[in-house]
Order: structure tokens, then sequence, then C-alpha cells
């Protein structure tokens, strides 16, 4: 009687260890390199024509498109963490209180590296200045994350 408990005893034991795993290997996803380069690129273009001087918040609704419903945005120089909703705020507040005028004209990406569901960018804005001529900014960081084809976290290191 003890030889089968123990033996009943391994095999839910084992059941569930399987089952674990495959539940864990289900829930992740590696996504494509090429379509998390394009989701930054887009990410960037999308921005530009929010800092445009006549954007609306229809352009805003398109940069958070791209994001998971629990997205969140890490800035520790800017005030910390920042949920979706409170990240949304803050660009329609921004955009009604004239904070895009057209200044910031291009972000200029200098280098990628894509690992796994992530991507580290170096990247410039480009403004234009009182005269028209066009001045690029000093290099900064940024690492994206991706889950399920959207960006999940986006984390400034500048």
């Amino acid at each position: 009687m003890k030889k089968i408990r123990i033996s009943v005893l391994a095999v839910v034991i084992a059941f569930l260890t399987l089952s674990f795993s495959s539940l864990q290997a289900q829930e992740f996803e590696e996504l494509n390199r090429d379509s998390i380069t394009c989701l930054v690129k887009r990410y960037y273009d999308l921005n530009k024509k929010i800092f445009a001087r006549n954007s609306t918040v229809d352009d805003i609704d398109n940069v958070f498109n791209l994001f998971t419903d629990d997205f969140t945005y890490v800035h520790p120089k800017y005030g910390g963490t920042y949920t979706r909703e409170t990240l949304y705020s803050g660009y329609v507040r921004n955009q009604e209180n004239g904070g895009y005028d057209g200044k910031v004209v291009d972000v200029k990406i200098i280098n990628m590296i894509v690992g796994l569901n992530a991507i580290a960018v170096e990247k410039k804005f480009v403004e234009k200045t009182k005269n028209g001529l066009l001045e690029e900014g000093q290099p900064e960081m940024t690492l994206f994350e991706f889950r399920s084809n959207k960006i999940a976290r986006i984390f400034e290191y500048w």
C-alpha cells in the first residue's frame, strides 16, 4: 500500500511538473526580429506626427495602438514609471497646452541592438532652431520590450 501511494504521488508530481512546464512554454512567444524593428520605427514615426504643431488626438491614439493593455513607460529622470493611462493623459495635456509645437522634426536612429523580444535604441532628436536650421540633440538610449507583437514597456535611459 505504501508503494502504491508513493507511485501515485510520483505520477501526480510528474504530471503537475509537465503541465506547469508546458503552460510556461505556451505563454512565451519569440517575436520576429524584423517585426519588432518595424514597431520601433513606426513608434518614432508616429511620435514625429504628434510633435508637429497641428497634431491631433487621433495621432496620439495611433501611437497608443502600438502598446499592450498593461504597457508601462519608465523614465527615472522625468518622474519614474507611468501606466498606459497616465502617459496617455500626459500626451493629451501636452498637446492641449501647446507642448507639441513642431520644434522636434525628426528622430534619428543611430543604432539598434535587437535581442529576445527587446530592442535597445540609440537615437537623437532633431530640432528646428529659431533660424530654421536643423540641429541634432545628444545621443539617447531607450529600451523597448515586446509581447504579442506590441510594445509592452519602454525604458528611457536619458
